[in-house]
């Protein structure tokens, strides 16, 4: 038939309408229908249209109650309505469809169920009726079908009132906070007095610590101790490098991808809404075109707004005041000043020479035996060697170096440990064929070969192996830190400062040198304005005092730049510096220059300087001290005002150092060289009275 509608047609006049339309026919029609639309087109009588259409219908008709036949009955299936066009063919629909559809219907039957019995505010509860309502008229072939579940199982699964009971036993607390950390006794304090007051007050808002110190010193472990003495659950998000603001809100459900900001997603995984949230590295935030994560935690972290925290991607508020956050940071000074202002500064600065010894020998040496196999049996460490370690191979305020490298020496002992094991076996090898019939086949030939192999067996080391300083060289290398403070001022024009870092506390040298030109100041070792400043203020303070302290250049002239020349270099040049707090130390130093006197070698000092001889306060004080300490230096001038500073300095500390409080740089000159600083008799310098 088709064969011969077809040559019918090329014979025909495309251009007649109906010549057209039965071409389209004959391409687009099933070849098994064709027939039967043909017969009911023909231009006959209505009565015999009818009459060739109704055995249409009747087959038509018997497809139906097949379809139905063939189909599961279902209670939801009585008002459907099934629509078979007329020229396909009628295929039977397989079961596993339908069971992956009817799977699909209880899931989201169950979901609605899970909605309605949850604990979610009201508002919430609204948004997710609403959206289940659009999801039952959803095609499940919608893209949008996906993301409306996807949001409505994370609105399910949020702990909305979920909660867990704060342990609030202080002494346990106090015990447990001992056994994990050592020192940090202001940290612990602050810790204990939140449990105090929750005990008195069960609706306490969480407070919001940031932990301000140098790597190493435990901010981020002690969060996770403060999580399980409260019994909370912990989640650490790290912040580093974040750069895009919805990473903190979430991105909009509108986006291809869209998923809740870190927060949402963090109560979501430890499925209650008061645990422990470390904020790790809140000071390296970034900023870009996507928006600044720093100024998205405002909300977070503010007690007074984050009861109503709304996620971008959830639409709706979550309450955050029962949330403990935990923010850690090197330093305050890359923080944006609203987001400082919601946080509670507490420093937690480095640690003290005795403090790292127990903490070694508390946590640190237990530790790395456990990580590589090794027992107190097999190696020692005494805390002379660990004291060797501490001030010849690490120079740090935390104790990283100071884990690697008793990582170094456990890893050196457990290859002699395993070499001694392997040569006390041979031996046993060699026993099992020591019966009757094994004698019988040695030969004279083959004794003095197995003599001579056990001979050059060694014995296995003696147990336990003993660190001591020859061990730490042999394993660790030649020092790397020597104690070069006395070898660097054994010239005039050298002075030690004390400088604030990230990293902790540091000494600092500042060289002078003086030659004939024309009266210019040169500066070098990568040194900021603010420090420049200082050094400018530090050669007017002397030019003008130059007569009372009579110094003079190379020519005797009083007048310090008259054909003279003065370079100030501050050593590790590749290393950036800025801030005020070297000025005493710049003076010290050019009057050292000046006057051929050299400076103390046990004198380290810090303090910024007015153009009046004034010495104002600096910060960081507790790092420097300590930075001094470990240098071996034994007296510190500081300014005066700094002296309530050293009541947070440890006991054995000032024990073992001699501060000297300079209101002005006279006191700073008459400590800074053997027998004081001699003024001119008769020139006094005038101060205020009142």
């Amino acid at each position: 038939f088709i064969v011969c509608s077809l040559q019918l047609v090329e014979m025909l006049d495309m251009s007649v309408p109906a010549v057209a339309k039965l071409r389209r026919l004959l391409d687009n029609l099933p070849r098994e229908a064709l027939p039967d639309i043909l017969t009911s087109i023909i231009r006959t009588s209505n009565q015999e249209k009818l009459q060739m259409t109704i055995p249409l219908l009747v087959r038509q008709i018997e497809g139906l109650k097949l379809l139905q036949k063939t189909r599961k009955p279902k209670q939801d299936d009585d008002k459907r309505v099934v629509a078979i066009r007329p020229n396909r063919r009628i295929n039977h629909i397989p079961s596993a469809i339908e069971d992956e559809e009817e799977e699909d219907h209880d899931d989201v039957v169950m979901l609605e169920k899970k909605i309605r019995t949850s604990s979610m505010s009201e508002q919430a509860l609204k948004v997710c009726l609403k959206e289940i309502k659009r999801l039952k008229k959803m095609p499940q072939s919608m893209p949008e079908y996906a993301l409306t579940r996807n949001y409505l199982e994370l609105m399910v699964e949020l702990p909305w009132n979920k909660s867990t009971k704060d342990r609030l036993e202080i002494r346990a607390a106090r015990i447990l906070l001992d056994n994990d950390h050592y020192a940090m006794e202001k940290l612990k304090k602050r810790v204990l007095e939140y449990l105090a007051v929750r005990q008195l007050k069960n609706n306490l808002k969480g407070p919001i610590l940031c932990f301000v110190g140098p790597p190493g010193v435990g901010k981020t472990s002690v969060g996770r101790s403060i999580a399980k003495t409260l019994g909370r659950e912990f989640h650490r998000i790290a912040l580093g490098g974040v750069c895009d603001q919805s990473d903190i809100r979430g991105h909009r459900r509108t986006y291809v991808g869209s998923m809740p900001g870190r927060i949402i997603n963090g109560l979501k995984t430890v499925g209650v809404n008061n645990p422990v949230f470390l904020l790790d590295e809140v000071d390296k935030l970034g900023k870009s075109l996507q928006g600044d994560p720093a100024a998205a935690l405002l909300e977070v972290l503010d007690p007074e707004q984050n009861h109503s925290f709304t996620d971008h991607y959830l639409n709706v508020a979550f309450d955050l005041s029962q949330v403990l956050f935990i923010a850690t940071a090197n330093t305050t000074a890359t923080i944006p000043p609203a987001l400082l202002d919601r946080m509670e500064i507490i420093q937690v600065p480095g640690y003290t020479q005795e403090e790292k010894i127990e903490i070694a020998h508390r946590h640190l040496i237990p530790k790395q035996l456990e990580q590589h196999g090794l027992t107190p049996q097999q190696i020692q460490i005494p805390q002379v060697t660990t004291l060797d370690i501490i001030t010849r191979y690490t120079r740090e305020a935390g104790v990283r170096s100071l884990d690697r490298k008793l990582g170094a020496i456990c890893r050196a002992v457990a290859v002699k440990v395993a070499e001694g094991q392997h040569k006390e076996a041979k031996p046993d090898r060699a026993e099992v064929g020591e019966g009757e019939d094994c004698k019988e086949h040695v030969t004279e030939d083959a004794k003095p070969e197995s003599i001579s192999y056990t001979a050059d067996l060694a014995l296995p080391p003696e147990m336990p192996i003993l660190i001591d300083f020859h061990a730490l060289k042999d394993i660790l290398g030649p020092p790397m830190y020597e104690m070069e403070v006395s070898e660097r001022l054994s010239q005039p024009g050298v002075a030690i400062g004390l400088a604030w870092t990230p990293l902790g506390g540091e000494i600092m040298f500042v060289e002078a040198s003086r030659m004939e030109g024309e009266g210019q100041l040169t500066l070098t070792g990568q040194l900021g304005d603010v420090m420049k400043e200082s050094a400018h203020l530090a050669i007017s303070w002397l030019r003008s005092n130059a007569k009372r302290y009579q110094l003079t250049n190379a020519s005797g002239s009083f007048d310090l730049l008259d054909n003279t020349d003065i370079h100030l270099h501050f050593p590790a040049g590749a290393v950036t510096k800025d801030g005020p707090s070297a000025g005493v130390t710049i003076v010290t130093c050019l009057a050292s220059l000046f006057s051929g006197r050299l400076v103390c070698s046990d004198v380290a000092m810090t303090g910024e300087i007015t153009l009046r001889g004034l010495v104002l306060p600096v910060g960081g004080i507790k790092d420097k001290v300590l930075a001094a300490h470990r240098a071996g230096l034994k007296r510190i001038i500081i300014p005066r005002r700094n002296e309530k500073d050293l009541e947070e300095i440890a006991v054995n500390v000032r024990q073992d150092l001699t501060f000297v409080l300079a209101s002005c740089l006279d006191d700073v000159l008459n400590a800074a060289f053997d027998g004081g600083f001699a003024v001119k008799p008769g020139v006094e310098h005038l101060s205020s009275k009142l």
